[in-house]
């Protein structure tokens, strides 16, 4: 009961925050970005640690760099998540464009569903309610819920502004039944390692051994749903443009793993040209590959 009441105290204070100006919330995010990383180091050690091992063409004054750069962009993306409460459309088609995007609409408005794939980059939770905004089709993002159950319904409520319609990872096959005969689009933040128990494929990613996950690869095969890689690019803070890049059309002509390898690939590119917006801090490499 007091962990329900704390939580719910800790909502009212984010969503009473939300409605500041995101100008004011920049002031914030410069001071927590001190506090962050020279105060309370927030996972230095993980951020350090993941930055050496993953940029070693990198000299140790650049991945420091990086690494600042890193958690000067995550205090800023902390407070874009809570200004999310309080956001208007208006804002987000301003803050959040959509390139290219003719392509995905003409096979929503054939009645093709499509699959999205993205990764923890840039600001991925704008994105969510960008899609939302700029397609014609019920869009599904596939996501993991949170431990405590009162930021969970919170944040689902918000994340599910402007028509998305949020599905836990385990009920996407269900979803995929239920949206039949109707054209939808099925996002998917592939990035992230899956439960140890889970990890059935193992590739070389950022120049580690990496678990991946299969989801998307697996509906995509099965549906032959054509999917479109989402590249956010940062222009300036609390500015992104889309591109929605064709990765693959036709997945059902494809080699088991081709789909994996082709967004882990697309994805390292994104990664090594502007790392800073990557989520470093996420402990994406703690479990090795049982030879």
């Amino acid at each position: 009961m007091i962990k329900t009441w704390i939580s719910r105290l800790g909502i009212f204070l984010l969503s009473t925050l939300a409605l500041l100006p995101l100008s004011v919330l920049y002031i914030f995010a410069d001071g927590a970005y001190l506090l962050l990383y020279f105060v309370f180091r927030y996972r230095r050690e993980v951020v350090r640690e993941n930055l050496l091992n993953a940029l070693p063409d990198r000299t140790l004054q650049e991945i420091l760099i990086i690494e600042k750069r890193f958690y000067r962009y995550l205090a800023s993306l902390v407070f874009e998540i809570v200004k999310m409460q309080s956001i208007s459309k208006q804002e987000i088609e301003k803050r959040f464009v959509f390139k290219n995007k003719k392509q995905v609409q003409e096979y929503l408005d054939r009645g093709q569903s499509v699959l999205i794939c993205s990764a923890h980059y840039g600001n991925w939770e704008w994105g969510t309610l960008g899609i939302g905004l700029n397609f014609r089709a019920d869009h599904y993002p596939i996501y993991k819920p949170l431990s405590n159950p009162v930021f969970d319904h919170w944040f689902k409520k918000v994340r599910s502004k402007f028509g998305n319609k949020l599905i836990a990872m385990r009920q996407t096959m269900r979803a995929l039944q239920a949206s039949k005969g109707k054209p939808s689009m099925f996002s998917f933040g592939n990035d992230q390692a899956p439960a140890k128990d889970e990890s059935h494929y193992w590739t070389n990613f950022m120049h580690q051994p990496s678990s991946i996950q299969l989801g998307i690869e697996k509906i995509a095969m099965r549906t032959n749903q054509p999917i479109f890689y989402f590249k956010v690019n940062v222009l300036k803070r609390g500015f992104y443009e889309v591109d929605c890049v064709p990765l693959c059309l036709n997945p059902a002509e494809t080699a088991p793993f081709e789909i994996t390898e082709l967004h882990t690939r697309f994805l390292e590119k994104i990664i090594n040209a502007q790392p800073e917006y990557w989520l470093w801090s996420h402990r994406r490499w703690k479990y090795k590959p049982q030879y």
